[in-house]
């Protein structure tokens, strides 16, 4: 059987049953504290004051000796030595003869132990006064550890620094050890220079200078300072492998960039480039001479019009028929399409590809360069469907869409050649399966189907009057 003590209400009927029981746990307690080394007595709360109520807690009888004891939700044996908090509910358990405690209802966990409360209150920290936070702003803004007031320890601190002064001198020192772009380009001009440079040494100043000159402003300035004239005459060199990283450098440094376009114009680069072209000379040469005409010739309508003046038309024509198929052709195919479809876009309005430049003024220079008849007369309507016989699908692409833009000068020859015909046929038939083969693949617009659409244009055109 337990008994257990607790608040009652205010009816006095309920209090004179809760004195008698109380009375009755105290005799127990009386007995029990016999073996105890304190003695138990029951105190009344002050809160209960405030409600008419009546609390009762226990305490030890030496408050000093009173260790923590922290209860739950649920019944735990009180140990001798043990204070009790307040509001906590405390029994008898008869059977085992042990007090027992756990929270009251309503309790928050507050412990009262030497008059300190403790639990989860907030503490106060120790306090800063404005006359030391000054002082450790001061210490922090003049570099000063503020826990270290020793001078010697000062200076060791602050010698591990650079003053302002002393980085700028680190930095203007820096300065005068780091070259230019144009200072390592000069450099690299006047090793290439050098009558007493091998071979392998003018390579390799080359192969320096052509990832300088990518950069235009760059490009230019090695067309200003004379740099270029030496890299153009490195063309008529007897060493092929001069030859090859000349036309290299020339490529990069004339891509993009009109104003070294035209200086290279100027100075006779084409009639070199079209020179190593049109002279027996190593594939690997003449690949990299396309390369740098292909470069000089994009967007250029001046030098287009030199090329063709110089019969440009008609090296690439020779070269094309020597090759017997493979990378070069479809270059050579690739170059004669750019010249094309820039004159196109040109013409239309909205669609220059250099828009910073006058409008009017380009429509004059392109007006200058007649491409379209010289293809026709030189037989490229019958040498660029020769590229439609290769097994690679970007050569054909190439080939198709060159026809496409020859088309208004060559549809009479091409109506004519039943060759064509009959190779435009088969190539639908081979690329309606592979369009097939995609759409089976989850892919409905994809590249076999752009081919098959340009092929079906091109077929197209033929047929219309």
């Amino acid at each position: 059987m337990l008994i257990g003590c607790r608040r009652r209400g205010r009816q006095s009927t309920r209090l004179k049953v809760a004195l008698m029981l109380l009375a009755f746990i105290c005799q127990f307690v009386h007995v029990l504290s016999e073996k105890s080394p304190s003695a138990l007595t029951v105190v009344e709360s002050p809160e209960a004051s405030l409600e008419g109520e009546e609390d009762a807690h226990v305490e030890e009888g030496d408050s000093e000796d009173l260790d923590a004891f922290h209860p739950t939700d649920k019944w735990k044996t009180l140990k001798p030595g043990h204070g009790v908090p307040r509001g906590s509910q405390v029994r008898l358990n008869l059977q085992t003869g042990q007090r027992e405690v756990k929270l009251g209802e309503h309790q928050t966990l507050k412990y009262q132990i030497d008059g300190q409360r403790q639990g989860k209150e907030n503490t106060q920290g120790p306090s800063v006064s404005a006359e030391e936070l000054k002082k450790a702003l001061k210490n922090i803004k003049e570099g000063v550890d503020p826990k270290t007031s020793d001078k010697e320890e000062t200076e060791a601190l602050r010698a591990q620094f650079h003053t302002m002064d002393e980085l700028k001198k680190d930095i203007v020192r820096l300065d005068m050890l780091m070259e230019s772009d144009f200072q390592i380009m000069s450099r690299l001009v006047s090793q290439f220079n050098s009558s007493n440079a091998t071979v392998e040494e003018k390579v390799k100043a080359l192969h320096d200078l052509e990832y300088l000159v990518h950069q235009v402003d760059n490009a230019q300035n090695l067309a200003s300072s004379g740099g270029l004239k030496l890299v153009v005459d490195a063309l008529n060199s007897t060493d092929y492998r001069l030859q090859e990283s000349a036309s290299f450098v020339l490529g990069s440094a004339l891509s993009s960039n009109p104003v070294v376009q035209v200086e290279a114009v100027e100075s006779g680069t084409l009639q070199k480039l079209l020179m190593l072209l049109a002279t027996p000379r190593p594939m690997s040469v003449k690949k990299r001479a396309l390369f740098a005409l292909a470069c000089l010739l994009r967007h250029c309508p001046f030098a287009q019009s030199h090329f063709l003046k110089l019969g440009g038309l008609q090296v690439l024509g020779d070269i094309f028929r020597a090759s017997g198929g493979g990378a070069v052709r479809v270059r050579i195919v690739t170059i004669l399409y750019d010249m094309i479809n820039e004159k196109e876009l040109i013409s239309q309005t909205g669609l220059d590809p250099i828009p910073d430049a006058s409008h009017n003024e380009r429509l004059r220079q392109y007006a200058q360069v007649s491409l379209q008849p010289l293809l026709a007369e030189q037989g490229w309507c019958s040498l660029v469907p020769e590229l439609l016989a290769s097994p690679e699908h970007d050569w054909k692409e190439k080939a198709l869409r060159t026809i496409l833009a020859m088309m208004p000068h060559c549809q009479t020859q091409y109506r004519k050649d039943y060759a064509l015909s009959s190779s435009l046929s088969a190539l639908q038939e081979q690329y309606q399966e592979l369009v097939l083969t995609e759409q089976v693949l989850g892919d409905e617009d994809g590249y076999f189907g752009e081919i098959l659409a340009l092929l079906e244009t091109v077929v197209l055109k033929l047929k219309q009057v």
